[in-house]
C-alpha cells in the first residue's frame, strides 16, 4: 500500500522562493529587473499646501507695505548708510567674496556640481535631482516675488562706500539670502539623520545670517528685503518638497512601466503560444 503521490513543488526545501514565468527561482526580497533606484522622500511638513501659501501672501504683504508706505524706505536707508559709513577692510572682502560665491553664476556651478557629485557617489540621479530642485527654489521664489512688489533698490548714491552699485526694481526680497536659504536646507536634508545633522543645521543657519548681513553691508537691499528672503525661501522649500514627495513617485512609476514593456521577440512568441 502507498501513500498518496508527493507533491512536486518548484521551491528546494526550506526555501521561500516562487517560481517566476521562466521557471527561475526569485527570492521575495529580489528587486525587479526594471526598478531604478528608490526615491529620496524630502522632509515634509503636514499641511504644505496650505503653509507654502501663506508664506507666500506673508512674503507679498510684506513687500507691498514696504513698497507702499510713505518714508518706509528711507527709513530703512538709514541703517545701509550707517553701515556704509563703517566699512573694514577684512568685512568688505567677506561680503564682497560672499556677493560672487551665491550669486547667479557661482550658485548655479555650485548646484550643478554638488548634484553631479550626489548623482555618481552619493545616492543616484533621483537624489541629485531632488538636491537641485531644492537648492534652486530659492532664486526663482525670489525672482517671482521680485516682479510682484518691484520695489527699487537703494540708492547707491545716498550711501558713503557704496561697494557693489546696484539699481533696479528688483530689490525685494533678495536673491543671494533666499539661494543662502534654500541651499541650507538643502544640504540639511542631506545630513539628516546622520551625526552631523544638528551641526549642518546650524552652519546653514549661521551661512544664511551672514549673507544677509553682506548685502546691507554692500548696500544692495534694505532689511526688509533680507526678511523676507527667509520667508520665501521657506516657502519654496515647503512647496517643492510636498510636491516633489507626491508627484516623483508617480513619475518614477510610470518611467518604469515603459521601460519595462517591450515587445516580445520571435522565440518569445513561441514559448507563449506553446
Amino acid at each position: 500500500m502507498t501513500g498518496p503521490a508527493p507533491v512536486k513543488s518548484d521551491t528546494p526545501p526550506g526555501g521561500d522562493g516562487a517560481p517566476c514565468r521562466s521557471g527561475v527561482l526569485r527570492r521575495p526580497d529580489a528587486v525587479p529587473p526594471t526598478a531604478g533606484p528608490r526615491l529620496w522622500a524630502l522632509p515634509q511638513v503636514r499641511h504644505w499646501l496650505v503653509l507654502g501659501i501663506l508664506l507666500s501672501a506673508a512674503v507679498v504683504a510684506l513687500g507691498l507695505a514696504a513698497q507702499l508706505t510713505p518714508g518706509f524706505s528711507a527709513t530703512e536707508l538709514g541703517i545701509d548708510q550707517d553701515l556704509s559709513q563703517h566699512h573694514a577692510a577684512a568685512l568688505t572682502a567677506v561680503a564682497m567674496a560672499l556677493n560672487v560665491v551665491f550669486g547667479p553664476v557661482a550658485g548655479l556651478a555650485l548646484i550643478g556640481a554638488t548634484a553631479l557629485s550626489i548623482w555618481l557617489f552619493r545616492g543616484g540621479l533621483p537624489k541629485a535631482v531632488a538636491f537641485g530642485l531644492v537648492a534652486s527654489s530659492g532664486w526663482v521664489a525670489s525672482e517671482i516675488f521680485k516682479l510682484i512688489v518691484a520695489r527699487q533698490r537703494p540708492n547707491p548714491a545716498l550711501l558713503f562706500d557704496p561697494l557693489a552699485p546696484e539699481t533696479g526694481s528688483n530689490s525685494f526680497p533678495s536673491g543671494h539670502v533666499s539661494f543662502a536659504v534654500a541651499l541650507g536646507f538643502a544640504v540639511y536634508f542631506l545630513a539628516r539623520g546622520t551625526r552631523w545633522a544638528k551641526v549642518t543645521a546650524v552652519a546653514a543657519a549661521v551661512m544664511a545670517l551672514v549673507v544677509a548681513w553682506s548685502r546691507l553691508y554692500i548696500g544692495v537691499h534694505y532689511p526688509t528685503d533680507v526678511a523676507a528672503s527667509f520667508l520665501a525661501s521657506s516657502a519654496a522649500v515647503v512647496l517643492v518638497a510636498g510636491l516633489w514627495n507626491l508627484l516623483a513617485p508617480r513619475t518614477a512609476e510610470r518611467i518604469r512601466a515603459r521601460s519595462g514593456s517591450r515587445p516580445l521577440d520571435a522565440e518569445e512568441k513561441g514559448a507563449e503560444e506553446k
